[in-house]
């Protein structure tokens, strides 16, 4: 089908696709075969996750977040000990590689060498989440397409539940993410807050264009929160919330390998875009624009691929939360159908 938000993926590019996310669902399991310790499932508002309990070194216990249980993840779980990492490690390169020559999305190197670092101390086994921008284009490639927008920006963004028990995933690992981006030598470095702490954006002084932020959402006080298990600050956002519910995995591509990594569902994401639309201030246009394209490209292919219940069902959870969500929704509706008229057929099913 002919549209301007994305062409379909080839077969091929599917295929690929789906074999290199297979290989990286085995590659993280198998990290875990050096902590002694079994796994587990939890279940999470109605849906069942996967996580793998250890004793760390002090003998507290530890719970790895693993993924959303599927077949096929219990499946690769009772094989775990037959896997040898080194041959898969090369493997998931080559399949890379052939996944992007055969249509597949992939980031910048040094982006990927960040997110894969943060793969590599268990960043998103400790139930962290990959948001904005690079979980639009990794959310391409998992849906089967490719974008045709260029609504892409330089920051690499991350989120975590923190203090939100409602909607965390069940994870304690601990982890310094300031030793693994330290690890990098990429010259990243915390910016210092009004109040003295540290880390909830990194940046590289003759870099300015990469930046990472780390956000959570909105707590009472406003103030940052510190995970001490991440060695981490996050900086409150409001409505962060809605889109860190039944959240998904995906893999992230590049010219340098892939990894898996944590994203929210398309269908929220697509919705919160909408609804954090009109929390841009007027300096932040082309974000807000960029929101906009987002969300309608998420919206057509849902649409398109007979999954419009999801997009009604993420909907209906937003205008449940309150006359300041509705508010804002009908302003990201109406801008989106403003911007983009073709899409009216799809807001009136």
């Amino acid at each position: 089908m002919i549209n301007s938000f994305y062409k379909p993926l080839s077969l091929t590019a599917q295929t690929a696709y789906a074999e290199l996310q297979d290989q990286l669902r085995i590659h993280n399991i198998d990290r875990l075969r050096v902590l002694p310790g079994a796994f587990h499932k939890q279940t999470q508002k109605g849906k069942s996750y996967i996580y793998y309990g250890y004793r760390d070194l002090d003998g507290s216990g530890r719970m790895a977040y693993v993924g959303p249980e599927d077949q096929r993840v219990n499946e690769l779980i009772q094989k775990h000990q037959a896997l040898k990492g080194d041959e898969l490690s090369q493997k998931i390169k080559g399949l890379a590689k052939s996944a992007e020559a055969l249509g597949c999305a992939s980031t910048l190197t040094k982006h990927f060498r960040v997110v894969n670092r943060l793969d590599q101390y268990g960043f998103f086994r400790a139930g962290s989440i990959l948001i904005g921008t690079h979980a639009f284009l990794a959310m391409g490639n998992m849906l089967g397409v490719k974008w045709l927008s260029s609504n892409l920006t330089m920051d690499v963004d991350f989120a975590h539940a923190g203090k939100n028990v409602s909607i965390a995933l069940g994870a304690n690992v601990k982890i310094s993410v300031h030793d693994a981006l330290n690890s990098l030598e990429m010259g990243l470095l915390p910016i210092a807050e009004f109040s003295g702490k540290t880390g909830a954006q990194y940046r590289n002084p003759k870099d300015p264009e990469l930046r990472l932020d780390f956000v959570t959402p909105q707590t009472r006080d406003g103030g940052p929160v510190i995970l001490p298990n991440l060695g981490l600050t996050l900086e409150c956002l409001k409505f962060m919330e809605y889109s860190l519910v039944g959240t998904t995995q995906t893999v992230l591509l590049s010219k340098e390998g892939a990894c898996m990594v944590n994203i929210p569902a398309p269908e929220r994401y697509a919705v919160h875009k909408l609804i954090i639309y009109g929390e841009r201030p007027l300096n932040e246009h082309a974000k807000a624009n960029k929101d906009l394209g987002q969300a309608a490209a998420i919206f057509k292919a849902l649409f398109d691929m007979g999954n419009g219940d999801l997009v009604r069902s993420a909907w209906s959870d937003a205008l449940s939360r309150g006359p300041g969500w509705v508010k804002r929704l009908n302003q990201g509706r109406a801008a989106l159908l403003k911007r983009y008229p073709e899409l009216l057929a799809l807001a009136n099913e």
